[in-house]
């Protein structure tokens, strides 16, 4: 049994560590694209506000995950082991092929699916996944109507500035807009992680008749995401900053305030949302204030396309690998 959880714990860091691999081009691609920082001294940027997101916020996303997804009394810990798998691989596949998919989904849907194939769709929390389906939905939604919003406020502040004038403001406030949304993503990102972990922990005996979320699992999954964000995931990274729409310091400020905004509601209230769908929203909002045109709605859609897809692929990869569990070594 011990063997299993530090397979689970290895493999939940995994998913960490990708977690920020592909969430990287959420917080750094519009100071790339606007090129107020090099690359590398930006995922350095965003690295650092997600390890300090571990002061802000709580566990409340965290407990969501740990018993809002699947009823917590018939996890196992080759249940959350295969959940891990399906998730892993689904997030692999879409960081190699430059998809900025999102990585909570792709948790929600393996953890779904393993639940599944253990005791069939009783076992799932119908409330808990109604309220993530529906945030596939409502977070970009919302990043997109609070950046049209900032965006027209923000142009009518800067009405008498020079082109020149604004671009260097704005440059400057593209390093305050980029480390509050790379806090924002280390606030819901690492507590998905975080409460997987200690799902697989309680439902091993570890910690106790209640459940909760270790200090140690805390500073542990801050740490890791930080470690994926800085080594990027580079086409992801290009896809976000460049293939969307035409970013200026401007727009970059105002896309990622605007998404920074909406996740810390989302994780104020416990709502594990995906950071991905939420800038990608903020960053066509600020395309259609500009200038409608400019927006790339097919790559847009590619995307839309690919969040579609995360929860089935991985809840479906998730039961399959649960299900040879299960065959092969008759395990429950």
């Amino acid at each position: 049994m011990l063997t299993i959880v530090v397979i689970g714990v290895v493999l939940a860091l995994v998913f960490d560590f990708l977690n920020g691999m592909n969430d990287a081009a959420n917080s750094i691609a519009t100071i790339v694209s606007t090129r107020v920082l090099p690359p590398r001294f930006a995922v350095a940027w965003a690295a650092f506000f997600n390890f300090v997101a571990v002061f802000t916020f709580g566990v409340g996303v965290a407990t969501t995950i740990g018993k809002g997804i699947v009823r917590a009394e018939i996890v196992t810990p080759i249940l959350v082991v295969g959940a891990l798998i399906g998730a892993n691989i689904w997030v692999y596949i879409c960081t190699h092929w430059g998809l900025p998919i999102s990585v909570s989904h792709a948790l929600i849907g393996g953890l779904a699916g393993a639940g599944i194939a253990q005791g069939g769709f009783q076992n799932l929390i119908t409330s808990g996944i109604i309220k993530v389906s529906l945030f596939i939905v409502i977070s970009p939604v919302i990043g997109m109507i609070i950046s049209v919003l900032l965006m027209i406020i923000m142009t009518w502040l800067a009405s008498s500035w020079t082109k020149v004038k604004a671009d260097k403001i704005f440059r400057r406030l593209q390093l305050v807009s980029s480390a509050i949304y790379s806090l924002s993503h280390g606030t819901n990102d690492a507590q998905k992680t975080m409460g997987i972990i200690a799902v697989l922990l309680y439902s091993a005996g570890l910690l106790g008749d209640t459940f909760y979320i270790p200090w140690v699992v805390i500073i542990t999954c801050y740490s890791v995401i930080a470690l994926g964000t800085l080594t990027g995931g580079w086409k992801v990274i290009r896809t976000m900053g460049t293939k969307l729409t035409k970013l200026r310091p401007f727009g970059g400020f105002v896309a990622e305030t605007s998404g920074g905004i909406a996740i810390f509601i989302a994780s104020f209230l416990g709502i594990p949302v995906s950071t991905t769908h939420t800038i990608t929203g903020s960053i066509a909002g600020v395309g259609i204030v500009q200038n409608i045109g400019t927006v790339r709605w097919g790559v847009i859609i590619h995307i839309v396309w690919a969040w579609i897809f995360t929860i089935p692929a991985s809840a479906l990869i998730g039961g399959l690998i649960y299900y040879t569990f299960k065959v092969l070594f008759g395990v429950s």
